[in-house]
């Protein structure tokens, strides 16, 4: 599977195109906003639209998904349900982002532990992975050692966890019994920031590192 990471508005967060190499057939994981940015990346790139993908219910990660539904027809995937809440008010948290108000979605299908994704031929295997948000979900590329984990992870930091139904405890939980088990060469792209592995975060992430536990 093959990516380009590509930072939209004023939050710069990372929204990711993803596709097969074999069908050209692509996902847009997070698409927080700046609809045409992303369309333009698409074309450019000689990719078809298969779906979008979201890891979880943030302004800042959904912002665009509405219009990029709508211009396309494409289905969206994502978030666990339990993010329902957020969506519901994405009236309130573009007032609270400095967003424009956009309006409310209903996922095509809401996602769980177990769940597998595909776009084109390839396929990423899905970890609920709370905390950060209820319902945030973890996006897994198991050939490529490739994860794509929203707020759940950050190069140096994690996830905020003073949000509604954010819980600091059950966020350091899912990293820790989750995430690390997928292999310490896993590279993964987080919702802001540059990349990292999880292995260079368990040596030196000072929230999540394995000295913590000793």
């Amino acid at each position: 599977m093959k990516f380009k990471i590509v930072p939209v508005t004023h939050y710069q967060q990372n929204c990711s195109i993803i596709w097969c190499e074999k069908t050209q057939r692509a996902a847009v994981v997070d698409p927080g906003g700046e609809v045409d940015k992303l369309l333009a990346e698409l074309t450019t790139l000689g990719l078809t639209l298969e779906k979008i993908i979201l890891t979880h219910g943030h302004m800042d990660h959904v912002g665009g998904t509405f219009e990029l539904a709508k211009r396309t027809g494409v289905p969206i995937e994502g978030p666990h349900k339990e993010d329902a809440f957020w969506i519901d008010i994405l009236d309130l948290q573009a007032g609270m982002m400095g967003f424009e108000p956009q309006p409310v979605f209903t996922p095509s299908r809401w996602l769980v532990s177990g769940d597998v994704v595909t776009v084109g031929y390839s396929t990423l295997e899905i970890l609920h992975c709370p905390g950060h948000t209820p319902g945030h979900v973890v996006l897994f590329s198991r050939p490529d050692k490739l994860a794509w984990v929203g707020d759940v992870l950050f190069q140096g930091s994690v996830g905020r966890s003073d949000f509604p139904r954010g819980d600091q405890e059950q966020l350091v939980n899912s990293i820790v019994t989750q995430l690390w088990p997928l292999g310490d060469d896993v590279r993964f792209i987080p919702g802001h920031g540059p990349m990292s592995t999880f292995g260079q975060e368990r040596k030196t992430n000072p929230f999540v590192a394995d000295k913590n536990f000793g």
